[in-house]
């Protein structure tokens, strides 16, 4: 097993002995199946997903393969922003079910993984924007999920460094903010999910890529990978941006695109922005880290890449509407700018469910929603692989739904993109 719990004690003991008898979060693991189940990615949806089939429901012999190092996709790669104030009643359900978990994950998992409940403040700019903004306001409460549409005095006392002006380039009209929402460090997650799971007995084997899949007919029965075949029971697809990828390894043909989705960070500066800012009709979003530099995003290249980076337009598109917003940001100096790959679904909502390979499953499609599902993501995925049936949560979600019609199109309900 890993490292024991961390406390109070053990942070003295280390200050007092020059932080010397610190030992591995967790083992390098060595591939060693048949396993129970497979995770194939060593990110936050996949160690997650391990975590709680050891917890709680006792699988024993779980492996996570990771082809790089663990967190090194996705998970590090977005921009950190956790919240459930979605339109559609799956989304909410999904995402407030996730949102519960956060509030009580850095105990749950023995490490901090540094949320910050500051809010999520959509902006509105115009009378209809007020008008979607209090609709979707409107359908979060009937759910029972907090929501408070604020006018323009209160966004500008909430933030004063907008541009108030009523002839701004993107005047505000007001807003709806989500109290509960806010930030998490992305690295944390991934760390304290593999640290957890490790103390559980799982196999988190990095430098391990998948090169295929082990068939008995219909059924799968293990992966090929670049360290050996590996037998298991059931093996679970958890890969982010190359859902298509590897799935097609198995000859499946999945409703999805991978695109590029970048991110930018400022130099630090002193506290200029308590929330999350985002916006109902423009695509940019931005908040400010606990290191102080100001982190932002915007659109995907809409067009498919497995690129870990980025056209430079949409990169100048979000930063110049971010200046708009807040002209203070002109200021700063980008430190660095980044891309993750997506898995841009048909409906713009999660897959999680069963293929039609026996043994086979898929959590993937989300968008740019996927960090801040990882608890919730986790917790239902881990609940299908362990009995074989859907969380009642989870069941609209199934990759059945598009052949059946039943998409689940939050893009449909506003004019903006909103799986951020």
């Amino acid at each position: 097993m890993g490292a024991g719990r961390y406390s109070a004690l053990g942070l003295l003991r280390g200050a007092l002995g020059g932080h010397q008898h610190w030992g591995r979060a967790w083992r390098a693991g060595e591939p060693n199946g048949p396993y129970d189940v497979i995770l194939i990615g060593g990110g936050g949806h996949g160690l997650a997903t391990a975590y709680y089939l050891a917890k709680e429901h006792g699988i024993k012999r779980i492996a996570v393969l990771e082809k790089s190092y663990i967190g090194g996709g996705n998970t590090g790669r977005n921009t950190t922003i956790v919240r459930s104030n979605y339109r559609q009643p799956q989304l909410q359900r999904l995402l407030e079910y996730s949102l519960k978990l956060w509030h009580g994950l850095s105990d749950e998992l023995n490490y901090n993984v540094m949320f910050s409940p500051r809010g999520a403040l959509f902006l509105g700019h115009s009378d209809a924007d007020m008008a979607k903004l209090a609709e979707r306001g409107d359908a979060l409460i009937a759910m029972g999920i907090d929501a408070d549409l604020i006018d323009r005095d209160a966004v500008a006392k909430l933030l004063p460094l907008l541009d108030m002006r009523r002839d701004a380039r993107w005047p505000i009209a007001g807003g709806l903010i989500q109290r509960r929402g806010g930030t998490a460090r992305h690295d944390a997650v991934a760390w304290g999910y593999a640290r957890a799971a490790d103390n559980l007995g799982v196999d988190i084997i990095e430098n391990c890529e998948v090169t295929g899949f082990l068939r008995e007919g219909n059924r799968v029965t293990g992966v090929t990978t670049t360290r050996g075949d590996i037998a298991g029971g059931r093996t679970g697809i958890c890969v982010a941006g190359n859902s298509g990828t590897v799935a097609g390894m198995a000859g499946l043909k999945l409703p999805i695109e991978a695109h590029t989705l970048q991110a930018w960070v400022t130099e630090p500066v002193k506290p200029m922005v308590d929330t999350v800012v985002m916006s109902q009709s423009l695509h940019c979003y931005f908040s400010q880290s606990d290191k102080g530099g100001m982190v932002g995003g915007g659109d995907p290249d809409f067009f498919p890449s497995y690129a870990q980076r980025g056209a430079p337009l949409r990169l100048e598109d979000s930063i110049v509407q971010a200046i708009a917003l807040m002209p203070a940001l002109s200021r700063l100096r980008m430190v660095r700018s980044w891309a993750g790959v997506t898995d841009m679904s048909f409906d713009g909502s999660p897959i999680i469910g069963n293929t039609p390979l026996d043994g086979l499953y898929l959590n993937g499609g989300w968008c740019y929603g996927g960090f801040k599902a990882t608890p919730g993501s986790g917790k239902l995925y881990a609940h299908l692989l362990a009995t074989g049936e859907s969380h009642p949560i989870a069941a609209p979600f199934d990759l059945a739904r598009f052949a059946a019609g039943r998409t689940i199109d939050e893009l449909g309900a506003g004019p903006m993109p909103q799986n951020r």
